[in-house]
């Protein structure tokens, strides 16, 4: 295997006398989405946060294309390459999609002296913003207003504004929650599509989603990594079913459910706190 593009070593977050984070070591590499799993409160969106930068380690270290960033700055690291969506929404509604993906291509590439051109006539952002809506499938909904799209339309509107920074990691913090099955689909198909280029953190409550598109799956349990591994391999992890099942006859119901091929019975809390 070709060496992790993004990865963390015994990486941990405290918050006085709370560990949210403790020992977290994981990698991260082009070519494959790697999901985090895990109830609320197992610490996986502060793990986002500190791979992003928007929360300084505790302990531990992270490195970039096998360079220490662990001190580095949340722009930094997005100049690097490292991009990332969050849990809500975060798009300007007013605007239209490209000028959405636009206005994030100028935010990567900014151009302070420029003073002799409007910045709607950027040919470069232009270009950028174009190839974004393009690789998340939004090329048609391009004039459209983005407050009317729908609620995955958003999210993949989220995706594209993070593609027009020109990304080689992409940190995705539960981009399917809310989505109907219709929606999800598109979703998972893009990023199955995206995976070819970029190395993927992917942090889903949807059991049946993590386990069709995850190449290896981290199991979080009180701020601690508890199993990684393929995803049968955390099927049938026997310590992944009693931690989140809280069962130890192995011939329980529970267990032949979380066990069983379509995932569909396994009980993992929906969104409402890392």
């Amino acid at each position: 295997m070709t060496a992790p593009l993004l990865s963390c070593s015994l990486l941990t977050r405290r918050f006085g006398g709370l560990v949210a984070v403790n020992g977290v070591t994981l990698d991260l590499h082009v070519g494959e989405v790697h999901a985090v799993i895990g109830t609320n409160g197992a610490g996986k969106s502060t793990l986002i946060n500190m791979l992003s930068g928007e929360l300084p380690s505790s302990d531990g270290h992270i490195a970039f294309a096998a360079q220490d960033i662990t001190a580095w700055s949340q722009p930094q690291r997005a100049r690097a390459g490292i991009g990332r969506s969050y849990q809500r929404t975060t798009i300007f509604p007013e605007f239209t999609v490209f000028e959405n993906c636009r206005l994030t291509a100028q935010a990567a590439r900014p151009r302070p002296w420029a003073l002799w051109q409007a910045a709607s006539q950027c040919a470069y952002s232009t270009r950028v913003a174009y190839n974004a809506l393009e690789a998340a499938g939004l090329t048609e909904d391009a004039p459209r207003r983005a407050g009317t799209l729908s609620h995955g339309g958003k999210r993949q509107l989220e995706i594209a504004m993070c593609l027009a920074t020109k990304p080689r990691v992409l940190l995705l913090d539960e981009p399917l929650a809310g989505m109907g099955a219709e929606e999800t689909e598109r979703m998972l198909t893009l990023l199955e599509r995206l995976k070819t280029g970029h190395a993927i953190l992917l942090v889903e409550h949807d059991m049946d989603a993590v386990f069709r598109v995850a190449d290896r799956i981290t199991v979080m349990v009180n701020g601690e990594v508890i199993a990684s591994d393929a995803p049968e391999a955390i099927r049938t992890n026997r310590e992944v079913q009693v931690a989140y099942l809280g069962e130890e006859d192995m011939d329980s119901p529970k267990l032949t459910a979380f066990a069983a091929p379509e995932g569909r019975s396994m009980p993992f809390g929906r969104p409402g706190g890392h």
